[in-house]
């Protein structure tokens, strides 16, 4: 008992082997944390002889992480996220105010989720309103001061130099392999709701290549485009994130989509001190991990 009672987890390993699993690897764990490959490796070397066990799997063609490490990364992430709320609580200053804040429905889950949950805690005295649109929809109501700030998409070429950018995504062309496509037919065309940017994209590509997309599936919600998708009934525009197995990628028969981008634009002028904590809170998550973990 007092040998396993001596034993420490190192919070620095604990951070290197969440960021190992959510980064698939070592070498590009390495690459987000800021530090060289063998002093990851040596991280997770020393966790391992502390713990007596292999977390990570050096067979090849085997899982990443051993059973033993799949334990040890849910303790992981808890334990992370207690450390770094407390170091949060114990520095913080005192806010207030108030922030109307937009995101995009597949903004809404994990990692920002957890965030705006902490800042509430840490943060007793901000009242914080949320809004789930679509990006242009939001665009909008930033435009109108409506809102303080939004999460949005946006194409890559479109980002601002006032926007914060969180991570970039591609978009694909997809559709069941069980669709066929005429030549010269109309192209069925499954698109989100008239508040989405690539769906003008699309139909303004068709009419300056000469292809002629018919919309005959409108949903505001990605959900039902994948499932528009997988039954077959169409050709989608959908980012790397919303991909599914079975889904064909036909990107080489239509013009590449321009990347996306994530990011944080605010109102013109808007100056509110609870605000820009949040916003350094979800860069600084960005910085730790790469990405925000986004729902899919």
């Amino acid at each position: 008992m007092t040998g396993v009672m001596s034993r420490r987890l190192d919070v620095d390993a604990l951070r290197a082997m969440v960021a190992i699993e959510k980064h698939g690897g070592v070498t590009r764990a390495a690459e987000m944390l800021g530090l060289s490959q063998s002093a990851v490796s040596h991280k997770i070397r020393r966790l391992e002889a502390s713990l007596d066990c292999e977390i990570l799997s050096r067979k090849a063609n085997a899982p990443m992480f051993t059973s033993s490490g799949q334990d040890l990364l849910g303790y992981a992430r808890r334990i992370l996220g207690i450390h770094d709320e407390a170091i949060l609580s114990l520095s913080k200053s005192t806010l207030q105010g108030k922030i109307a804040l937009g995101m995009t429905e597949d903004t809404t889950c994990t990692d920002l989720s957890r965030i705006l949950g902490r800042f509430r805690r840490l943060y007793p005295e901000v009242s914080v309103r949320t809004q789930v649109r679509m990006s242009l929809a939001l665009q909008k109501l930033l435009g109108e001061g409506a809102l303080d700030a939004a999460i949005i998409q946006v194409f890559q070429h479109d980002v601002r130099p006032t926007d914060v950018p969180l991570f970039r995504e591609t978009l694909h062309w997809v559709k069941s392999p069980e669709l066929t496509l005429g030549k010269g037919d109309p192209v069925p065309f499954l698109s989100f709701d008239e508040n989405c940017f690539y769906r003008r994209w699309g139909l303004d590509l068709g009419q300056d290549e000469g292809t002629v997309f018919e919309i005959v599936f409108e949903c505001s919600s990605a959900a039902g485009i994948i499932a528009g998708v997988t039954s077959g009934l169409g050709v989608a525009l959908l980012s790397q994130r919303h991909l599914r197995p079975g889904m064909e990628i036909v990107d080489k028969s239509f013009p590449k989509p321009p990347d996306l981008a994530y990011v944080i634009r605010r109102t013109r002028n808007v100056r509110n001190p609870a605000l820009e904590t949040l916003v350094r809170e979800i860069e600084a998550e960005v910085k730790r991990h790469g990405t925000l973990q986004i729902a899919v």
